[in-house]
């Protein structure tokens, strides 16, 4: 066969280190072009990205010219380097180790896109460790709780700059 056809519907979602709350809404519009940037320069669509000070949620469609582990590496180390280079954060900024990864088929898509839109809705009445447990038990992700975040408080107005 002389084209490869594939249609991969992947939400990755990872924390700040320690679960700080450091993603400010001054700069995280930015962050986000940054990180739809670095997918899309890899031959990815960005279809949906948005989070919180704590994390951030991206849902993209993935060609399968590079391994989701590759990807992810590119993101989360890329988009480190430049926040520390633009100096948004006091100290230095990384990303917790790991994140999550869930696939979704084509009739899921707008309902995917829209609960990324709405996170600062959904969080209102729901912690990320508490959504986080829910997408391990939706899809049947086996997971050691030694592992999973650890809660924080964080504080609406903290992040208002």
């Amino acid at each position: 066969m002389a084209n490869t056809y594939t249609q991969i519907h992947i939400q990755t979602v990872f924390s700040v280190q320690d679960r700080y709350c450091i993603i400010k809404k001054s700069w995280k519009d930015e962050l986000y072009k940054y990180i739809t940037g670095i997918i899309q320069n890899h031959g990815h669509k960005v279809l949906a990205i948005n989070g919180m000070p704590d994390h951030i949620h991206v849902f993209f469609g993935q060609r399968p010219t590079q391994t989701l582990s590759d990807l992810m590496q590119d993101v989360k180390g890329d988009s480190s380097k430049w926040i520390n280079q633009k100096g948004f954060v006091k100290t230095r900024f990384s990303w917790q180790v790991g994140y999550g990864a869930f696939s979704y088929s084509k009739s899921q898509v707008e309902s995917v896109i829209q609960y990324i839109r709405n996170q600062e809705i959904h969080h209102r009445n729901k912690t990320f460790i508490e959504e986080y447990l829910d997408f391990l038990d939706k899809f049947e992700v086996d997971y050691d709780e030694r592992y999973i975040f650890k809660s924080v408080d964080y504080n609406e107005e903290d992040n208002l700059t």
